[in-house]
């Protein structure tokens, strides 16, 4: 125990500065102090990495897009299993965030936001699962979550004024999962043998527009103020974050992903590659070179988790 929160103390830093990342257990963005994200816009036809446990298959890849000068987009990974006698359940984290603010600002919030609220969420969960400490007089796992990405807000607002981001984060206990979002990311659930089903809820005027019945799909898709969003990272005290929770079966995926995505391929086609190809770290690849193809328009993040089906 003493060595893991070693490691995590050196990874991330105290909670209130920034830290180097550099590790082969999870994949993170490059940090302010670090060399900057790869911005080939080959980065699609490379393999793209990949994780598996006794739980979970992962895969991750991240790409500039074809309009777009660097990467602010940011990600991370974290597969935690332990195989021994009563041992704490398999736990996933995986978040990520689309930077806004301009050059180098977006990036550099999308960076800091995503390391803070995963800090959070490995010291406030997975330490204490590990540990046995977490008791019933603790809070509960949505509050944690939801104290996670105010505390990056927090930290964004006030280390870097007038920049900001998305952010989206996924959960995996077990069988459950718990989902924090503020922005327009997307989190995405697709059952076994079922429809792709969106499970957040886009913070945008468009968005906003459309449910009060002033905008079709259609009329927001080419909308000018269409990445205009009323509630973000850096936006400030009072942010409201949705929190949501829900049980994972064997076989389901669950996919987050940046507007960058889901902006330039319909879900259709996004299910039918979910569905055709083998692995998350092909279906990844796959979802990255047909959003280049579609135009490419912006920076491209895609995280994709798939619960083995031959779980007992």
């Amino acid at each position: 125990m003493a060595n893991l929160k070693t490691w995590l103390q050196q990874f991330f830093g105290a909670s209130e500065e920034k830290a180097s990342p550099e590790t082969p257990v999870v994949a993170v963005p490059a940090s302010p102090e670090a060399a900057p994200l790869p911005e080939s816009k080959a980065l699609s036809s490379a393999a793209p990495p990949t994780s598996c446990s006794g739980k979970f298959s992962v895969g991750w890849l991240t790409d500039v897009g074809r309009v777009r000068g660097h990467n602010e987009d940011a990600l991370f990974v974290f597969i935690g299993e332990q195989d021994a006698s009563n041992a704490a359940p398999p736990f996933g984290l995986f978040v990520l965030a689309d930077g806004m603010g301009g050059h180098q600002a977006g990036e550099v919030a999308s960076s800091l936001a995503v390391r803070t609220v995963s800090a959070h969420l490995i010291s406030q969960v997975y330490l204490p699962l590990l540990s046995g400490f977490r008791g019933a007089d603790q809070p509960s796992l949505t509050e944690v979550m939801r104290e996670a990405i105010t505390q990056a807000n927090r930290l964004v607002t006030q280390d870097l004024p007038g920049s900001g981001c998305t952010l989206t984060c996924g959960m995996v206990m077990g069988d459950r999962l718990f989902v924090g979002h503020v922005g327009d990311s997307r989190a995405y659930l697709m059952p076994a043998a079922e429809p792709l089903k969106q499970i957040t809820h886009d913070h945008s005027l468009v968005n906003r527009l459309i449910e009060v019945g002033q905008l079709t799909e259609a009329e927001a898709a080419v909308h000018p103020q269409r990445n205009v969003l009323y509630r973000a990272i850096g936006q400030g005290g009072g942010l409201d974050v949705d929190v949501s929770t829900y049980t994972m079966q064997n076989g389901d995926c669950l996919l987050l992903c940046t507007d960058g995505l889901w902006g330039m391929l319909p879900d259709a086609e996004i299910t039918r590659t979910i569905t055709t190809e083998d692995t998350p770290s092909e279906m990844c690849r796959q979802l990255v070179t047909a959003a280049n193809a579609a135009g490419g328009n912006d920076n491209i993040t895609v995280i994709l988790i798939k619960i083995w089906e031959n779980q007992d």
